[in-house]
């Protein structure tokens, strides 16, 4: 087999890639692919190692000598640290104020206070969508589970059909819809308009979480009909508070970023000047960064010293909602040095080269790609993340709107069919108290269904925008 040159990890034009440099190329991603998998599934090996040592493995059977390999992992690493790093801390800090303020429960319980009988699975989807916009998807199944609980115990709901419509809204923001990192990532890796992806994601979310999780918990219930348990309802943040900020003032914090970074992206259409002074200053506060750290400054005044908290609390605050988010950090990393690998040895180009032979669209092979990662893996992020450098090269003569869509393509297919090597089907077990069995006719049909149909509507977006 021809050994592929050295110079292919430094060529600003490389030349088109002979078949046995496709051939070796196939064989690397498939190896690189391979170990991250079994060193993930079977030896329980933490994402941020089995990445960095798949990264080694692709580059090492690609040909590329391993000093190259490991300046482009470094180098992929850097950059997507870089890019969404300071993105994923804010977000989790504004979680954490959200959390300990009691202003998710202010929410919560102003929603549940409106709501009841058949409305009450809308209702739920509604507080998790909006509560799940700034919050990791296991902080918000963490932060909602005692509200499922308590509202499927007090009201004599079946627990799918309260529980479901939850899980449905955070998966959903999960995977469609930034500051969350798998988006972010995605953004970051294929230059996608950060502001038209987030409208883009809103519009599939809206109509993708109805299906999913009201429309399919009538089903659910009807499959699993177990009551919730006793057990598993914790104590609540708020009940340790004597007061607690106001409904309205929590949800304008929760949506101040995304207000400004749509707020960007409307003024970048309709005005489309570089040098209008109007369209800077919004490119300024609509920017992720900007946003995200206006809401967070914002959320001092309006969480927090409602909440009684004071100058003392602050710190030992943020640095409790930062500690959790070392391991998401890394894995992000890792995953952006893998993609930085994959296109650094070649296999971005091969992808591009092989692609204009094949009759499948663009949007289609990133999904399936991201599902085929995510069954073998388990992880959305690690799926998007490894997606997103294998596709990116795709992007390169796509319009604004196709390169958001294909952003969506990719969060839409790591969602696919959550299974026993994912940490969120077996947190969705232990909290609901169901077996395996049970879990898979739920949880993972839900995401499933979020996975297909968001793929089938940003298909259907593709053909007419």
């Amino acid at each position: 087999m021809t050994r592929l040159s050295v110079e292919m990890l430094a060529a600003d034009a490389p030349e088109p890639i002979t078949s046995a440099g496709h051939a070796q190329l196939g064989i690397a991603v498939l190896a690189g692919i391979a170990v991250i998998v079994l060193l993930i599934t079977k030896f329980r090996l933490h994402a941020f190692l089995s990445l960095t040592l798949g990264t080694l493995v692709l580059g090492a059977v690609a040909g590329a000598p391993l000093d190259k390999a490991i300046t482009s992992f470094t180098t992929g690493l850097g950059t997507t640290v870089a890019g969404v790093g300071v993105l994923i801390a804010l977000g989790a800090i504004l979680g954490k104020m959200l959390a300990d303020s009691g202003g998710a429960d202010q929410i919560v319980d102003t929603i549940l206070a409106k709501a009841g009988g058949r409305s009450m699975p809308w209702a739920m989807v509604l507080i998790a969508s909006v509560i799940g916009l700034p919050l990791f998807f296991e902080v918000g199944v963490v932060l909602l589970i005692p509200v499922v609980l308590m509202v499927a115990k007090r009201g004599n709901y079946s627990l799918m059909r309260i529980g479901i419509p939850a899980l449905a809204g955070l998966s959903v923001m999960h995977g469609l819809v930034p500051p969350h990192p798998g988006p972010l990532v995605a953004i970051d890796a294929v230059q996608a308009n950060l502001g038209v992806t987030l409208a883009l994601g809103v519009l599939v979310a809206i109509p993708t979480v109805i299906v999913a999780g009201p429309l399919f918990s009538k089903v659910a219930a009807r499959w699993v009909d177990v009551p919730a348990p006793d057990r598993m309802i914790p104590q609540r943040a708020s009940e340790d508070l004597e007061k607690r900020p106001g409904f309205g003032a929590t949800l304008a914090t929760i949506l101040l970023p995304v207000v400004l970074m749509l707020s960007k992206a409307l003024v970048d259409i309709v005005i489309d000047d570089p040098d209008n002074t109007g369209q800077r200053v919004f490119d300024v506060v609509g920017s992720p960064l900007i946003a995200l750290l206006a809401s967070v400054l914002v959320g001092i005044f309006t969480l927090l010293r409602p909440a009684g908290f004071g100058k003392e609390r602050l710190t030992p605050l943020i640095e409790k909602g930062l500690a959790p988010i070392a391991g998401i950090l890394l894995i992000v990393g890792a995953g952006g040095g893998f993609k930085q690998t994959l296109i650094d040895s070649g296999v971005g180009q091969m992808i591009l080269e092989i692609s204009e032979d094949w009759s499948i669209p663009a949007l289609l092979l990133a999904w399936l790609i991201a599902v085929a990662i995510r069954l073998a893996t388990g992880s959305a992020t690690v799926a998007t993340v490894s997606a997103a450098g294998l596709v990116a090269p795709l992007a390169e003569n796509m319009s604004t709107t196709h390169t958001a869509l294909l952003v969506l393509a990719i969060g839409a297919g790591s969602l696919f069919f959550s299974h026993v090597n994912d940490a969120g089907f077996w947190l969705v077990k232990e909290y609901f108290g169901l077996d395996v069995g049970q879990t898979i006719k739920t949880w993972s049909i839900m995401e499933t269904i979020i996975s297909v149909f968001a793929g089938g509507l940003v298909l259907l977006l593709s053909l007419v925008i």
